[in-house]
């Protein structure tokens, strides 16, 4: 990148683009407390921003802010339309001068995702960032509502947001009291990494009346051993995959389980995989993507049933 290019996209932004920040005819200021606890506050509702993460576009628009969006990184796919908003790089590098020359007057940023430098950068600029990383299956609702206020969408966001909670109440309601199933899930092959129990998809595990085999370990995503999986023998064991999978046919980076014939998830068939974008980023699609991990643990509940109807049977003969 030109730094002296940047340097005159950042003065022209402070000469020229200033307007884009004063406070608009009959708008007020809106305040609202980002996933960082920071405090942002706009002279009024934000009417140019710019996505810094693909599941901050989804919940920009499931907000109601999509004709909002000036600018997004790479994969912001969806919904559809999002395929059409310009670029400005990705989680790896951004284009502070194409930024700049957007004039945007909010930039939603992921905390942990974007690196510490450009988040730097981006501070430099003096434009409003609000940070956004979910943590909890409540945290996607919580988001919404609170960019709903700094859009100056809260009707479409509040409906957003209910309709998520009563989706998660239902399947709560409907899996969390079943019996319980052990469940690892596989992040990557090599290294073998999986999640502990304060990652939201432990929440979704949890939600189904599932049980995070590695719940109490460090870090978020910790790496671990083929012995360790063993050990904990596992009733099911579930990864998420690009686009949906049919239970019948395990991914290749799951059919090297079967090498561990005797590994309760294997015998019993429950290996799982479900599409990506629905289970890793914390947008109302986790609702299909837990109803999916919920039937699949249902699964394997049911064979579970199957299994200790055969043992007994076998044992009664």
């Amino acid at each position: 990148m030109r730094t002296g290019g940047l340097a005159l996209a950042i003065a022209f932004a402070f000469t020229s683009g200033l307007c884009a920040f004063a406070p608009r005819a009959a708008e007020a200021a809106v305040t609202a407390t980002d996933d960082a606890g920071n405090t942002v506050t706009l002279p009024a509702s934000a009417h140019r921003v710019i996505s810094l993460a693909p599941h901050v576009t989804e919940l920009l628009y499931a907000a109601g802010g999509g004709a909002k969006i000036v600018g997004a990184v790479a994969y912001s796919d969806y919904p559809p339309q999002a395929q059409q908003v310009p670029r400005v790089g990705d989680n790896r590098a951004l284009d502070l001068e194409r930024i700049v020359a957007l004039k945007p007057d909010l930039i939603v940023v992921w905390r942990h995702g974007n690196a510490q430098q450009q988040l730097d950068r981006l501070r430099a600029l003096h434009i409003p960032l609000f940070f956004s990383e979910p943590h909890k299956l409540d945290d996607v609702a919580t988001s919404l509502t609170r960019l709903g206020v700094l859009l100056g969408t809260q009707p479409a966001a509040q409906a957003a947001a209910g309709a998520y909670r009563r989706d998660i109440a239902q399947l709560r309601a409907r899996y969390a009291q079943r019996a319980p199933v052990s469940v690892f899930y596989e992040v990557w092959e090599a290294p073998l990494m999986t999640i502990n129990g304060s990652h939201m998809i432990s929440d979704v595990i949890a939600l189904c009346g599932g049980r995070n085999v590695f719940a109490a370990l460090e870090p978020l995503v910790p790496t671990v051993s083929t012995e360790a999986v063993l050990a904990a023998n596992p009733e099911a064991i579930v990864t998420a995959s690009q686009g949906a999978t049919s239970p019948d046919q395990p991914l290749p980076s799951l059919t090297r389980w079967h090498s561990w014939p005797t590994l309760t998830a294997v015998a019993r068939g429950n290996l799982f995989a479900i599409d990506g974008d629905l289970l890793t980023r914390p947008t109302p699609r986790l609702a299909q993507g837990a109803a999916q991990l919920c039937k699949d643990l249902d699964l394997a509940r049911s064979r579970d049933t199957d299994a200790n109807a055969h043992a007994n049977a076998h044992a009664t003969h």
